[in-house]
């Protein structure tokens, strides 16, 4: 009778090892992640191949700097493996501002003009990488392809 107990015991401890294990291996972040979403019917550029290993390990980005709240304030716990939402759950439209919307808002305050252009995925996008490589880039003394990139085709491959 001990040893059919025991045995169930084992097996329960070596089942919940393993659910443990796999959560743990499915928590890890790629190195490498593809910044494509299904809300796009199809990208008119080359999908961003984000290195998110080398900005975190390499440049100790740390994970806030990116990742924020709705206020657009750094997430400070976060760390390696956290569940995040994807930009798309805030930045809503897929796409960038269309000329007409940018047009519209014009007379609007500089504050007004920036959150009406985060509702645009791709614009919060470009305005987080972009303003973040540049001050690097500017931090460092970098000029021209020697920082990190801040044009189209650099990020967007062919």
């Amino acid at each position: 009778m001990k040893t059919g107990k025991l045995f169930k015991i084992l097996m329960l401890a070596s089942v919940a090892t393993l659910f443990l294990a796999a959560g743990l291996i499915a928590s890890t972040c790629p190195d490498i992640i593809p910044m494509e979403n299904a809300a796009y019917d199809s990208h008119k550029k080359g999908i961003v191949q984000f290195t998110h290993g080398k900005h975190y390990k390499d440049h100790a980005i740390a994970c806030g700097e990116c990742h924020h709240d709705a206020q657009g304030k750094p997430l400070a716990d976060l760390k390696e493996g956290d569940a995040v939402q994807g930009c798309i759950e805030c930045h809503k439209i897929a796409g960038e501002m269309p000329r007409e919307v940018k047009q519209e808002i014009k007379g609007l305050s500089r504050e007004e003009k920036q959150k009406k252009e985060l509702e645009y995925h791709a614009e919060a996008l470009h305005m987080n990488c972009r303003d973040c490589h540049k001050a690097y880039n500017k931090e460092k003394g970098f000029k021209g392809k020697d920082g990190a990139p801040t044009s189209c085709t650099a990020c967007h491959p062919k």
